[in-house]
């Protein structure tokens, strides 16, 4: 039986006034699979059986591990100067000097750990940036407005029926049945439906 690693991620910091984002790149491949359990990864294609020397994506414990490690080799700089989840890594600071010496300690600590980067994917002492999905700056973390235009754009739901999210749409008449039987008529309310206008 295998059991799920409950290892908690954190939540979104709150930025300062410097950032410099780094990713990390083939981020899973920097763990070594121990060879007693390397046979749980076997794969077969055309021209064989093989099995991962080193761990990929879509295994159970994949994220958690890969976090957990994380966490392990920034221990010190983590909550200080930065912060980690998964290969994104955002270091900060009040100042320009003090975001760049910042910057110096976690790449000196990226190659000592032999932690490559995608140089690509890296911004450099920049005073705002999307970090996980949230634009983060001195003024906090605010929602991407790219993120919400093609929500914002879309036509109001004229009733609950149209609200409904379609993954559940093929399971609908029962859902739908269930809330009837449970929802006294006298408590339903007409919906007035509002978005939000930038």
């Amino acid at each position: 039986m295998l059991f799920g690693d409950t290892y908690v991620e954190f939540n979104i910091f709150e930025a300062l006034k410097h950032l410099a984002e780094d990713h990390s790149t083939f981020s899973y491949m920097h763990i070594h699979i121990a060879p007693v359990g390397q046979h749980k990864t076997t794969f077969t294609c055309p021209f064989g059986m093989f099995a991962y020397r080193r761990m990929s994506f879509g295994l159970y414990n994949a994220p958690s591990t890969f976090q957990r490690c994380m966490i392990s080799i920034f221990s010190d700089l983590l909550e200080d100067c930065m912060e980690v989840f998964m290969g994104d890594f955002t270091v900060y600071a009040e100042s320009f000097e003090a975001c760049l010496n910042n910057l110096s300690r976690v790449l000196r600590r990226c190659i000592d750990s032999n932690l490559v980067l995608n140089f690509e994917k890296c911004h450099f002492m920049v005073t705002e940036g999307i970090v996980l999905g949230h634009l983060v700056s001195a003024r906090g973390i605010e929602v991407d407005k790219a993120k919400i235009d093609v929500i914002s754009s879309l036509p109001n739901p004229a009733s609950v029926w149209e609200a409904v999210h379609p993954r559940f749409q093929q399971d609908r008449p029962a859902s739908v049945q269930v809330a009837n039987r449970r929802t006294p008529t006298s408590s339903l309310i007409n919906l007035v439906w509002r978005h939000f206008k930038s």
